[in-house]
């Protein structure tokens, strides 16, 4: 279906049904009209299922059986990921669809009854006008591993989205609550200890140099780091403390 609007509008002639639905999570509502506006038939009510897509199929074909229409277009909102079901089946059956600006239906609703309330019986007819006037795209939708790279794609921006903001907060906490954890001092806790498997005797009287004698205010955290993991006032990582800093 081509792309530009005027050729859209266009390719909705006399023999066209215009059909709009109105998408939710569990009932979709959906209605029809045709290229003047004109409603025809009732409003119908079909599930988000297998079955209820063969349901409206079935209504709108008897409406072009009894009618006289050639062919269809459906219009629907992209609202999250509960159009996908439909149009994915559409697509299937070879049947003409498209969809609209979500902003575009907030702004027309007032135009029929002066009202911007919402409801799904009027939002289905506001999408078969914006539809009837060429203000719809085409879903592209892939199919096998280009589906699965698109997929991929967008679960890795969400992933790095939520990474950066994580980051984020960990800097705030630490600027606010724990200034000194990134200074030298304090790292400097940490340098010169072995792993498990070194000797614990020669790592039992590691020297602290910064625990003894610091006075600057601003370490004091640091000094309350150090005695946790059990050096004492003359220095010294004592047995206890050291059996702490190996089980880190």
């Amino acid at each position: 279906m081509n792309s530009t609007q005027n050729e859209r509008i266009t390719q909705i002639t006399s023999t066209t049904l215009i059909v709009g639905v109105d998408i939710a999570k569990s009932k979709h509502v959906a209605r029809a009209q045709d290229f003047r506006g004109v409603e025809v038939g009732k409003p119908v009510t079909f599930d988000n299922t297998l079955s209820g897509f063969e349901q409206f199929t079935s209504w709108f074909q008897k409406l072009m059986a009894e009618q006289g229409y050639e062919d269809v277009i459906v219009g629907m909102e992209p609202t999250g990921h509960y159009w996908l079901n439909l149009v994915h089946y559409l697509k299937q059956q070879d049947i003409a669809c498209g969809v609209v600006n979500p902003l575009h239906v907030k702004r027309t609703k007032e135009l029929d009854d002066n009202s911007p309330t919402k409801n799904d019986v009027k939002d289905a007819r506001v999408i078969a006008q914006l539809v009837k006037d060429g203000r719809y795209a085409v879903p592209s939708l892939p199919q096998g591993v280009y589906a699965e790279l698109r997929e991929a794609t967008k679960i890795r921006d969400h992933l790095s989205t939520d990474l950066r903001v994580v980051q984020g907060r960990m800097h705030n906490w630490l600027d606010r609550y724990f200034p000194e954890f990134l200074r030298g001092s304090l790292l400097s806790i940490h340098c010169g200890f072995a792993d498990d498997g070194t000797d614990k005797s020669a790592a039992d009287r590691v020297h602290c140099q910064f625990a003894v004698g610091c006075r600057d205010g601003a370490d004091s955290f640091v000094i309350r780091h150090a005695q946790a993991f059990g050096y004492g006032h003359d220095g010294l990582l004592h047995p206890a403390g050291a059996h702490r800093m190996f089980r880190l």
